[in-house]
């Protein structure tokens, strides 16, 4: 089986190493895409119920807001406020992720993962569910 060629950082390969590149920020992108996806599924799936099932304590606040009726019907209906926070937490997380990836780049460690998984990618060929999305 032919193994593909590894890209090189010292100009032999410029056109395998650009390829590459190309391919390992394709990955990134689609994590990126996949990330949101999952919020966007968390807040259409989880956040209604939650939202639904506090709708007594949202019509009280909204006549009588007060930080201790936000509290209390948070504080009453558990489930709901663990949906809730499963929400906000993964939406928030997502954003700081980005934002530092944005702001600072890729951490080296998260470089290497993806540039091992393009490899892996590769190495797999058409067979692997990526394939088409990566290296096409």
């Amino acid at each position: 089986m032919d193994q593909p060629e590894e890209p090189s950082l010292n100009g032999r390969n410029a056109n395998i190493d650009t390829n590459f590149t190309q391919q390992v920020q394709k990955l990134h992108r689609l994590t990126v895409y996949g990330r949101w996806f999952f919020v966007g599924c968390l807040w259409l799936t989880i956040a209604p119920f939650s939202l639904w099932n506090l709708r007594g304590e949202l019509v009280l606040v909204q006549q009588y807001f007060t930080w201790v009726a936000v509290r209390y019907g948070l504080l009453y209906n558990p489930l709901s406020t663990f949906g809730l926070a499963i929400c906000i937490g993964t939406t928030v997380s997502t954003l700081v992720w980005q934002s530092r990836n944005i702001l600072l780049g890729l951490p080296q460690r998260e470089q290497q993962r993806l540039e091992k998984q393009v490899f892996k990618i590769r190495q797999q060929g058409q067979t692997h569910p990526l394939w088409k999305w990566i290296c096409h």
